[in-house]
């Protein structure tokens, strides 16, 4: 009897502490959704003033972005009225722009890589590989952000933007290096390694005999893992592409350092010249604008241009739940 009771009060004590784990699990998803939704209303709403005056205008092209920023931030003196007048558009296109290429490009090279990792790359180059794709996954943006101005910037400037390129646009922007092209390529070494990262789990979570089966049927090597392991992979790439695409929006340090800081629109119809025409991001602009919050209408801007990014996190999320709904029967989970 006294046995069944020890028992007995061992199993309470353990329901009890079941309990108490799964309410304090419970009450901590609810804290984290709060917060989510705390963090959505206030800046939405910080930003309003900002939309309010401008309407759809505010992704309109203006004439001189950095001199319309110039003009907001001054009317915060005290003997002239607010001013809310704000065109986005040319660190819209910069954002876009440098981007899609970027994970463009970190998709195409990180697949590649994440391939030859898993399915056939020796066991000691595999122990070297991943932990160095780790540790650039890891590496502060900065340094990336250094390098592009210390090497790559230098290297465009004098090699690859000529004199006639120069001449062609001078009169309406001046060509250094500090450009789309080193955005790009800087922000693509720096998600690339992310991509793998999350790749190299995916492509490692698929089931080996359905890759054995396939081989014993006489489908080559390259082929059997092409088609049955990337394909079976596929949620695992795509929350890894939402992930990179996710860090490369909010990046703001590198592309202030590199892309130039013109609030300017680089234009396809220029031909290869788009390439190294300097840019402004959204983060950049945000970045280079902090200083300046102590202006009323400043700050609802700088928050406009903050609810825009938050908007494309949000969208991106939504994006890639919806793209892995049909691959659920595949079996990988990411």
């Amino acid at each position: 009897m006294a046995t069944e009771t020890h028992h007995l009060d061992a199993g309470q004590r353990a329901l009890r502490s079941d309990r108490r784990a799964e309410f304090l699990l419970g009450a901590l998803v609810v804290a984290v959704l709060l917060f989510v939704l705390f963090l959505i209303v206030f800046v939405f709403r910080e930003a309003w003033p900002s939309f309010r005056e401008n309407g759809l205008l505010w992704f309109a092209n203006p004439d001189d972005f950095d001199r319309q920023v110039e003009k907001i931030f001054m009317s915060a003196n005290l003997l002239q009225e607010p001013v809310y007048e704000f065109r986005a558009w040319p660190i819209i296109w910069s954002t876009i722009v440098i981007t899609t290429l970027a994970v463009s490009i970190s998709f195409v090279s990180a697949l590649f890589v994440s391939v030859f990792v898993v399915e056939f790359a020796p066991d000691w180059m595999r122990r070297i590989l991943e932990p160095i794709i780790r540790l650039l996954a890891s590496v502060p943006s900065v340094i990336l952000g250094l390098v592009g101005v210390l090497v790559l910037v230098p290297f465009i400037g004098n090699h690859i933007i000529s004199d006639d390129s120069r001449r062609e646009v001078s009169y309406i922007i001046s060509l250094s290096g500090y450009s789309v092209l080193a955005g790009v390529l800087i922000l693509s070494l720096m998600i690339a390694p992310l991509m793998i990262a999350v790749f190299v789990d995916g492509l490692r979570s698929v089931p080996r005999n359905w890759l054995e089966g396939a081989l014993g049927l006489g489908v080559n090597r390259w082929r059997t893992f092409w088609k049955i392991g990337v394909r079976t992979a596929r949620p695992a790439l795509i929350a890894g592409t939402v992930l990179a695409t996710a860090r490369a929006i909010g990046e703001s340090i590198m592309l202030a350092m590199v892309c130039g800081g013109v609030g300017f629109a680089p234009n396809p119809k220029d031909g290869l010249i788009f390439f190294v025409e300097p840019a402004k991001p959204i983060p950049a602009a945000i970045l280079q604008a902090s200083e300046e919050l102590t202006s009323p209408p400043m700050r609802d801007t700088i928050f406009a241009m903050a609810s825009l990014l938050l908007f494309s996190s949000l969208f991106l999320s939504f994006a890639g739940w919806v793209a892995k709904q049909p691959m659920k029967k595949y079996g990988v989970r990411a």
